[in-house]
């Protein structure tokens, strides 16, 4: 089975309204092994949705359109899709019920006129009880052709595709389509795609795809089966060959854990506590960890040294280790490390030092130049970096790397 989504809604073109829809619809078709190969949107203009939806409905077996069932002049997916596959319009007493309902006891004292408008349904259709607003859903079939027919405003949709299209859509398809996520820190996307080369040039099913994130890549693994069951068979050994592969670059195969959330679980794992010293990444390094729910167990105490002053005074550097080798530099990175866990009583702590940008580079020391440094267990380890890219770039990446060092660190340590 294939399907295509269409986002009607000029609003959507304008950009005033990022199209959320679309990625939830996307991922529950995927999880019932319906392919899409399109996605369109299409503003409040009749000629133009004409077009689209005939498009859609001669390459697709169903379409599902959001947006544009509401009560005013412009709202015509209905009207257009139901003129397109030929169906009358009428008027369904079970959905005029509903907004009378709706209304009721209300702070309107009386029904605008317009709101009827979403009382009639093409003649035929299957009307689906949207229980969060009063436009219903609808299913419209002829000739082999689907269209699924859904509010525009999230909290309305999603509750009505899971609870009443997805179930619909599930007894017509036959195949199942399971996927599972392999997360990698410390290596690039091109790095990845060359020791798993073999693998990918070779799929079938499972699939293998490879995405680049800001400072990880993502590997998906896809099976499609005739059950959910015979499908993780499938990805199950695919999955241990590219972890047995990639060995400790992996951090994580759960879909929704971060890097920072893979951090804290090994915090709490080996019962230790952090403390983090940070130069110009200003917090963000902190800022993550604590954005992680129970990551007060684990997180002691963040500095901001931002000057070499505060360097000295709240970390212990050394005057004559910034005078010699100055604020960037693995020295000093070392020396922050070590002041973060004598100062707090931590376990460890990770610290980071460089240039941001887009000022205060030099030949021997350019922009993008960051130094990322651990202590645990009487031990440091000091990484260089060279980073490319703006300023919010370069700390993003920075931010990245010492967690992932942080975590390497652990691992390396206590495992």
């Amino acid at each position: 089975m294939t399907a295509e989504l269409i986002a009607v809604g000029t609003e959507l073109l304008l950009g005033n309204i990022v199209n959320t829809n679309a990625q939830y619809l996307a991922q529950q078709c995927a999880n019932l092994g319906i392919s899409i190969y399109y996605q369109t949107v299409v503003g409040d203009n009749h000629d133009r949705m004409a077009e689209t939806i005939k498009t859609a409905l001669d390459r697709s077996d169903v379409v599902i359109l959001t947006g544009g069932l509401g009560p005013t002049e412009d709202d015509l997916t209905k009207e257009v899709c139901a003129e397109i596959m030929g169906f009358e319009l009428v008027e369904d007493q079970h959905t005029r019920e509903r907004i009378e309902e709706y209304f009721r006891g209300g702070i309107y004292k009386e029904i605008p006129s317009n709101n009827w408008k979403q009382a009639i349904v093409p003649d035929g259709a299957t009307v689906l009880d949207n229980d969060n607003g009063m436009a219903p859903g609808l299913i419209m079939e002829k000739n082999g052709k689907t269209a699924i027919l859904l509010p525009g405003p999230p909290n309305e949709l999603v509750p009505l595709f899971k609870n009443q299209v997805y179930p619909w859509l599930k007894e017509r398809q036959p195949e199942v389509l399971r996927s599972q996520m392999i997360k990698v820190c410390g290596t690039g996307e091109s790095q990845v795609e060359s020791k798993l080369i073999d693998l990918i040039d070779g799929q079938t099913n499972p699939t293998i795809a490879t995405y680049a994130k800001t400072g990880e890549v993502h590997i998906r693994v896809t099976a499609k089966a005739s059950t959910e069951e015979e499908a993780k068979k499938l990805m199950k050994p695919v999955v241990k060959e590219i972890k047995n592969r990639l060995g400790d670059l992996v951090y994580s195969t759960k879909e929704d854990e971060t890097l920072e959330m893979a951090v804290v679980r090994l915090l709490n794992k080996y019962e230790l506590t952090v403390t983090t010293a940070e130069s110009c990444t200003g917090g963000l390094v902190a800022g993550r960890l604590v954005n992680v729910p129970g990551a007060s167990e684990v997180f002691n105490q963040g500095f901001i040294t931002y000057s070499n002053k505060a360097k000295r005074k709240y970390l212990d550097v050394s005057k004559s280790t910034l005078k010699k080798y100055g604020a960037v530099s693995p020295q000093t990175a070392r020396e922050m490390a070590t002041g973060g866990v004598f100062a707090t009583d931590s376990d460890a702590c990770v610290a980071v030092t460089g240039i941001a940008g887009p000022d205060g580079g030099s030949e021997e020391k350019p922009v993008g130049l960051v130094y990322i440094a651990t202590y645990m267990k009487d031990k440091v380890n000091v990484e260089k970096y060279q980073f490319k890219g703006n300023r919010e770039k370069v700390r993003e990446q920075a931010v990245m790397r010492a967690l992932d060092l942080l975590r390497r660190s652990i691992l390396d340590n206590y495992r």
